[in-house]
């Protein structure tokens, strides 16, 4: 009876504070926040950036810096704020996604999504429980948060690497399959909370990989804005064929079946990419993970060819050069990915509003 009693007591304290241990809560709400977070900064910062580059204005250079410098706290604070977290508890997050991000390394963004939720909880068990609140509350969220990205960020990191190796292993496979897996593989970590930019860059993911990488990219992401604009209508076309899918999960995750039509799309346009067009990535590494992002994958594949060029390896950008990115990047993803979705609304799969963003 005592133990019904008391659990009875902790059930309602943690509907005080409003600590709801629910698969919507930290799947589908956090992460779609998430998401909002990491646009807000690490893929804005590269917009940003990359613009400033092509257009020789340090200003902007720097500004993209700043913005891709505080993408481990903008995520943190984001899923807080899903979380309605006390004000307290919401400024701490931004240590916390600092150093989760950091630890973590090329899975930050899922440090910061595992980390940040637990902390958050903390934070809010405890807010407002005692007198010295503006000391307890941020005390406890930041030690408890800082503390477990110490002790496990590292790991989640070498998870997320890991996805890397399978990405290099794949690259020493013929030029087809290796164009297929690479593009479905680095597709699919650019729509999970991991960060693909980071994995490309951490791999040096260059050359005919690299271009199945950006095949990939742009395969869910335009995708993704096309499939869903009877939903999303021009904000969705942009804030995901310019942004990123990322914003779609949630929405995978009840109901995974959304995701078959940019796989399948990724999955043709990658040998594609290294068969036909043998598309190369030369520029840096971290804009085969990009894809349509602020055009940063495109952006990367025309500074590749200026690159060869410099270097003596290639003539001259040629037409089908441009054919070969104009139809990998936009017109095979906008048009595979809305046939399929068609068909995959035809049978049910896909519903009304599966595809409707939230944010």
């Amino acid at each position: 009876m005592e133990k019904t009693n008391n659990e009875s007591k902790f059930k309602a304290f943690l509907k005080k504070k409003d600590v709801q241990i629910s698969f919507k809560r930290y799947f589908i709400d956090a992460m779609g926040a998430m998401a909002s977070g990491l646009f807000a900064s690490l893929l804005i910062g590269t917009i940003i950036g990359t613009l400033g580059q092509q257009l020789g204005i340090q200003a902007l250079i720097d500004m993209g810096g700043y913005a891709k410098g505080v993408s481990g706290p903008a995520m943190a604070v984001a899923i807080a704020y899903a979380l309605k977290a006390p004000n307290l508890v919401l400024f701490s997050m931004l240590a916390v996604g600092a150093a989760s991000n950091a630890l973590g390394g090329a899975g930050g963004p899922l440090a910061v999504l595992i980390i940040a939720i637990i902390a958050t909880e903390c934070g809010k068990m405890v807010s407002k429980e005692t007198k010295i609140d503006i000391l307890v509350t941020p005390l406890v969220t930041i030690m408890i948060g800082v503390l477990l990205a110490m002790g496990i960020a590292p790991w989640i990191g070498n998870a997320a690497s890991s996805v890397g190796k399978l990405i290099m292993w794949a690259t020493e496979l013929h030029p087809f399959m290796m164009g297929m897996l690479v593009s479905v593989i680095v597709g699919i970590a650019l729509t999970l909370p991991i960060s693909s930019a980071a994995i490309c860059a951490a791999l040096s993911l260059t050359g005919l990989a690299g271009g199945a990488a950006v095949a990939g990219c742009c395969a869910q992401m335009v995708g993704f804005a096309v499939m869903s604009f009877k939903e999303n209508k021009v904000g969705g076309l942009i804030s995901q064929g310019l942004g990123t899918s990322m914003l779609q999960m949630g929405n995978i995750v009840k109901n995974p079946k959304i995701w078959i039509a940019p796989i399948l799309t990724s999955a043709i346009t990658g040998p594609i990419a290294t068969c036909v067009f043998k598309m190369q990535m030369n520029g840096e590494a971290i804009s085969s993970g990009m894809g349509t992002c602020g055009l940063v994958g495109q952006i990367g594949v025309y500074t590749g060819w200026l690159n060869d060029m410099a270097a003596g390896t290639k003539t001259s950008i040629t037409g089908f050069d441009w054919l070969g990115l104009v139809l990998i990047s936009f017109v095979l993803p906008a048009i595979l990915t809305f046939v399929f979705g068609l068909i995959l609304r035809k049978i049910g799969w896909i519903k009304e509003n599966d595809l409707k963003l939230e944010v």
